[in-house]
Formats: structure tokens, sequence, C-alpha cells
């Protein structure tokens, strides 16, 4: 076999491939082979009737085509091996030349990986939000403590902001009950937000077997984006107290004896999540800054399928859970289609650059990934997944995608490593060291491993 690679472009090849006919004969044997097992002919037993036979009863353009369907893969992976081509999806294969006994010809246009100079990025520098924890911030983490253990006590008055009320409710568009447009039993507190809009209007001020009527926009269900009119029944009314703020509250919900320990460890737990809000920031702003630096051609066809994808779980994973279709999913973002397609596009676009480059610096930086960091990945996106790490890892494996997640990790820490080597300055002006402390460095890379998982899961390489 001999094998010669045209470029095309920079993301783009053409494979010109010519097989000797002595090559197919593997292929041939085996074409024959499977008609065998396949038809019937009178006189021969199944499996040993002879090609001159099968070539007379079905055609020997039969059998060439079989064997030339099942030779095809590996000589194309032959010919991508010898042009040492790092591709992307499946080639676009046409076949120009074949006659009996002689050889074969095709080419095999395909996307490839470009050519990535990573350039030296350590005089990045960016700006991050400095990690400061107010008084303020404290007493809200506090008071939302408080509000988990309210206690709540029935009354017989009118229903006011703050209290529970338990409230029947039916939703109707153009006069029809909605199928799923009733409700019964529902606590609510009132003033929370977590219902439709109107319903703390209609039902301050009523008591126990009062009823209201308001008009609200749906937000999910079969009438998405419709106005309703919604009838609400109240049937209890009950004041929600606060416990005091005390040491006894601390007691109660805690582990500490004091609330002033307490407070203490509400500060200290916002601190965390705020240098990890810091760590995420800052890799985020790196790797803006890294992909600022090169200049990456994108694959025609592979953009064109990656937003395609995007669209496509939109619409059959994400829209049916929300309640939507693709004109309330726009209006609620505020966008027309063309304006939604140029974003995804856009993210698309940057999610694949993200991909190309830091697998360059894998490949550069010979970064590898051990059992023990893909097994803290798998268990990440099993506690996002919402599954179980065993169940998520049954699921991965069974699913052929351990490479992406091996592929997840590797760019994360690729990325660590750009983190790592630029300088990170906080809001006030200070240096910020992420790598001070071991866990903050984790978090870093954790962050980062995060940040490339879109990228890596909405691509399929051939």
């Amino acid at each position: 076999m001999k094998s010669a690679v045209e470029t095309l472009n920079p993301t783009r090849v053409r494979l010109t491939v010519e097989v000797p006919f002595e090559e197919l004969k593997p292929s041939l044997d085996a074409a024959y082979k499977k008609i065998n097992q396949q038809v019937t002919v009178p006189g021969f037993r199944k499996g040993k009737i002879p090609a001159r036979v099968i070539d007379q009863r079905f055609g020997r353009g039969a059998v060439l085509e079989e064997a030339i369907n099942d030779a095809l893969p590996k000589f194309y992976t032959e010919a991508v091996n010898e042009g040492e081509l790092n591709v992307l999806g499946q080639p676009e294969i046409d076949i120009t030349e074949f006659n009996d006994n002689e050889q074969l010809k095709f080419t095999a246009e395909v996307d490839i990986r470009p050519a990535i100079e990573i350039p030296d990025f350590s005089g990045i520098e960016v700006t991050v939000d400095a990690v400061e924890v107010s008084d303020e911030d404290v007493d809200k983490s506090v008071e939302q403590l408080r509000e988990r253990f309210a206690s709540t006590t029935p009354v017989e008055r009118a229903a006011a902001d703050g209290d529970v009320v338990t409230i029947d409710l039916e939703a109707k568009v153009d006069g029809n009950v909605l199928e799923d447009g009733v409700a019964k039993g529902v606590t609510y507190t009132i003033g929370s937000g977590q219902l439709l809009d109107g319903i703390d209007e209609a039902v301050i001020g009523l008591e126990a077997g009062g009823s209201a009527t308001f008009s609200s926009e749906l937000k999910g269900g079969s009438a998405a984006g419709k106005t309703a009119e919604v009838k609400v029944d109240v049937t209890a009314v009950q004041a929600r107290e606060l416990p005091a703020l005390d040491d006894e509250f601390a007691q109660l919900a805690s582990e500490f004896d004091t609330l002033e320990e307490l407070r203490a460890d509400s500060r200290k737990r916002l601190e965390r999540m705020k240098k990890y809000d810091q760590a995420t920031q800052a890799q985020e702003k790196v790797l803006d800054a890294l992909l600022d630096l090169i200049e990456v051609p994108i694959p025609e066809k592979l953009l064109k399928d990656e937003v395609e994808t995007r669209k496509h779980n939109l619409e059959q994973h994400q829209f049916p859970m929300m309640g939507l279709n693709w004109d309330s999913f726009l209006e609620r973002e505020g966008k027309t289609a063309e304006e939604y397609d140029a974003e995804l596009e856009k993210q698309a676009t940057k999610g694949i650059k993200t991909q190309f480059v830091l697998d360059e610096l894998v490949s550069k930086e010979q970064l590898s990934v051990n059992q023990e960091e893909l097994t803290e990945h798998l268990m990440r996106r099993a506690a996002t997944s919402g599954m179980s790490p065993d169940q998520f890892a049954q699921a991965v494996v069974e699913g052929g995608q351990v490479p992406m997640l091996v592929g997840e990790v590797a760019r994360g820490k690729a990325l660590a490593l750009v983190v790592e080597a630029a300088k990170v300055v906080d809001s006030n002006g200070e240096t910020v060291d992420l790598d001070d402390e071991d866990e903050e460095g984790e978090t870093v890379e954790a962050a980062a491993e995060e940040s490339t998982e879109d990228a890596a899961e909405e691509k399929s390489e051939g």
C-alpha cells in the first residue's frame, strides 16, 4: 500500500491511497466466507460453496463490494498512521479507481488537529476578587441557619409576610384548567419568592378558608410562557417564630457551645468558599489570557457539529425538564434565534480551542494521570451527576468513556500548571499565592478540571 497526504488547509487533509489487489486477498477470502454462511445452494453443504459457484450465482461484484467495505477501514487507518496524523471525526472516503484483479485507489478527506505552538505563558497576570468576609456576611450566614430552625404555630388571623400558608392552586389558560395546573396542600412561605409571581399579594390578608384569583406568567409545565388565571385557596395559616440568637441556639444548630464560636466558624467557612471562588476565577481568567496568546484554526465541520450537539442537548434533555420549547426559551433569554446561535458558536469555539491548547500542553509537558487522580475526578463527576460513584463508574466503563475522563484530568493539570506560572493579584493589589496551602492547590487543580469538562464531553474524535 502507498499513501500520500495533501494539506487542504490547517485543519483538513486529503489522503490518497493505492492498494495492490493482492493486499485485498484477506478481505476477499473473508467476504466469500461471510457469504457462504448466509446463502444456500442446492447440492452444496452450507459453508462449503466454492468461490466460482458464488460468483456465478450471486455475482463477483457483490463479493468485491463486501471485500472493499471490509478492507477500507484498515487501509485508511494504516494511511493515517503512516502520515502521523491526529485526525478528528470520520473521513469522507471516495473510491476513485477499482477493477477486478487491479489495484484499489481511494481518497479520504478528514479533519485534523491543527499544529499549535505553546508560547511562553509565564508573563500572564490577572486580577481576581479579594477574599473579604464582612460582619454582614457572617450575619447573613447565621440568619440563614436560624431560618432553618424556625418553628411554626397555627394562628387564626389573616396571613402576613413571613407566614407559612397551606394552599390549593388551580391554573387556567384561555378559560381551561391545565392538566398539570392543579396542586393541593402546597406549603408556602410568604415572601420567599419560590412560587408564582403575584402569589404573595394574593394570599396576604386572607384567613384560612379564604380565596383569591390572580394572573401570572407560567415559568414551566405544559403552558410555559403563557399567562394563566390562578385561583388560590388558603387552607391554613401558620406563624413562623425564629429562635433567639444566643448560646442555646448555637448548641441546638451546631457542635459549638457559644454563639461567638458559631460565628467564628461561619467566618472561616465563608473564607474557604471565597478562596475556592477566587481560585476558580483565577483559572478562568488565566485560561482566557492563555487563549488570547494563541491563534488556533478551528475545523469548520467540527464547529458545526459541536453547535448542533449543544442545541440537541438543550432540546432533548434540558427543555423537557424546564417545560420549555425554543420559542419560550428564547423569550426567557431575551434573544433572537440568530443571536443565540451566534452565542452558541462563540461558546463552542472557545471549548474546542481550550481542548486543543490544553491537550498540546499535556503532550509538551508529558503530563500523566494516575489512578488516584482519576478516582478523585470520578467521585466529583458522580456527585454532580446525581449518581453514586459505583453507578457512575459503571456507566463510564460501559460507555467507553474512561479515556474522556483521563483527558479531563490531564487538561485540568495542564491548566493548573499555567495558573501556577501566572501572577495573580487581588482587587486590593495583593499577590495571591494559590499554592500556599495543599488544600488550596488541590482546589485550583479541581476547578481547572471542571473548566475543561464541557469541551471534553462534547467531541468525538476518530
